[in-house]
């Protein structure tokens, strides 16, 4: 005679009060994400080569790309009254925010090499912490990037745009939330690739056609017919004429609605994206 025994008891789902955040092994997700960001920013921080680079980057971009197209004749659809670091540092900033943004997804294939997420799925840890604590690193990084680039410019190379502190606050918001939405994306590679070079040749692959297939360096009246076909579709050409539309008051603030819409799409597709990437076997 065999004795049946009582099926084992399931786990436990995560418990929540009415109102309260869910809860995973006693801490709740807000919780350690927090935990987490603390973590990588620290992390940052306090390694001198990731500090370095990160400054100089936008330095770099800031004053190469104004010392060199500042000396070449300006175009005939060029706005008028509008000087040509005017005219640019809002297409740098987008740049900026893209090259910031790809750097999210590789801190979490760094995560992913080191043991990091193999440790945390040991844990009672929800799948998308880790991936929401990198993107809010990428977001402080993006706006360091941001105010270092709009400071500079305006104390050394004497950007003054023609809007107020408003719209310029606004301008660099709108940069720092692209940035935001495309570190989502690049996560969501980094997830699904877990390789940082192939990821780093992706972002080559994607941004640098786009960029330069955009109004960010000459208007978009001005680039031949194919290509001025392929920049009146292309989202980074929304995203840096509402940026410069609002930052120096000259036409094109209608992009930036599109803009935000587009953004915000590309973040919800890049979590939903990411969360299953990350959720697959190491």
């Amino acid at each position: 005679m065999t004795t049946q025994l009582p099926p084992a008891p399931r786990p436990a789902a995560p418990r929540t009060a009415a109102g309260t955040a869910p809860v995973f092994g006693g801490t709740s997700l807000p919780a350690q994400i927090r935990i987490l960001t603390g973590r990588s920013l620290r992390a940052m921080v306090t390694d001198p080569g990731i500090v370095l680079f990160g400054l100089i980057q936008p330095v770099v971009i800031l004053f190469v790309l104004t010392q060199v197209f500042s000396k070449m004749g300006m175009p005939p659809h060029f706005p008028e009254g509008v000087s040509y670091l005017d005219y640019v540092l809002p297409a740098i900033l987008v740049d900026n925010a893209a090259q910031s943004a790809m750097q999210s997804g590789v801190g979490l294939v760094e995560d992913q090499k080191n043991g990091m997420v193999a440790r945390l799925r040991s844990l009672p840890v929800h799948p998308g912490a880790l991936p929401a604590a990198r993107s809010l690193v990428g977001l402080v990084r993006a706006t360091v990037q941001v105010l270092i680039i709009m400071v500079l410019a305006i104390t050394v190379l004497g950007y003054s745009p023609n809007g107020g502190a408003a719209e310029l606050a606004l301008s660099a918001g709108l940069t720092v939330f692209i940035s935001f939405s495309l570190g989502w994306a690049f996560i969501a590679a980094g997830a699904w690739l877990r390789r940082a070079e192939p990821l780093q040749n992706l972002a080559l692959i994607v941004i640098f056609p786009l960029m330069f297939a955009s109004s960010a360096y000459v208007p978009v009246a001005d680039l031949p017919d194919w290509l001025a076909a392929v920049a009146s579709v292309n989202p980074l050409t929304y995203a840096i004429d509402a940026s410069r539309a609002l930052a120096l008051d000259v036409p094109g603030l209608e992009h930036a609605i599109p803009s935000v819409l587009i953004s915000a799409v590309i973040a919800v597709l890049g979590m939903v994206a990411a969360l299953r990437g990350f959720r697959r076997p190491l």
